[in-house]
């Protein structure tokens, strides 16, 4: 059973690169705000989590600091998309519980590392 991507942008390009360039992989799903994705997350779990920072109605900081206070996302993985490479925005994001953050446009090679890294941290490791 394929592990389960759930990727927040508000923006439909986005999301259909992420879904093409990972489906093969993993079992993604798209929504387009914090919002959406909190609903799924109602009645799913995703392995992984994908966020941008900035979308309409609830942002990628809003929902980081909703996935750690809920009891069954606390620990789930989570990178930050975010069209701004500034020290301040990276270092928000580690202290409301990102494990990583990356930069639009962003290398789809370098995201699929991280995925990897993420997901099977030890198993990862292992391989060196």
């Amino acid at each position: 059973m394929k592990q389960k991507i759930l990727v927040i942008d508000d923006e439909p390009s986005i999301r259909l690169l992420l879904e093409n360039f990972l489906s093969e992989d993993y079992t993604i799903i798209s929504r387009s705000n914090g919002i959406e994705a909190l609903e799924w997350m109602e009645r799913d779990i995703p392995d992984l989590i994908i966020c941008d920072i900035q979308m309409p109605e609830m942002d990628g900081y809003g929902l980081l600091e909703k996935v750690r206070q809920r009891g069954y996302t606390k620990h789930t993985p989570v990178i930050m998309l975010s069209s701004h490479e500034t020290s301040k925005e990276r270092i928000k994001c580690y202290k409301l519980g990102a494990q990583d953050y990356l930069t639009k446009p962003f290398n789809p090679e370098e995201l699929e590392e991280m995925i990897k890294k993420n997901l099977h941290p030890i198993h990862y490791a292992l391989r060196w």
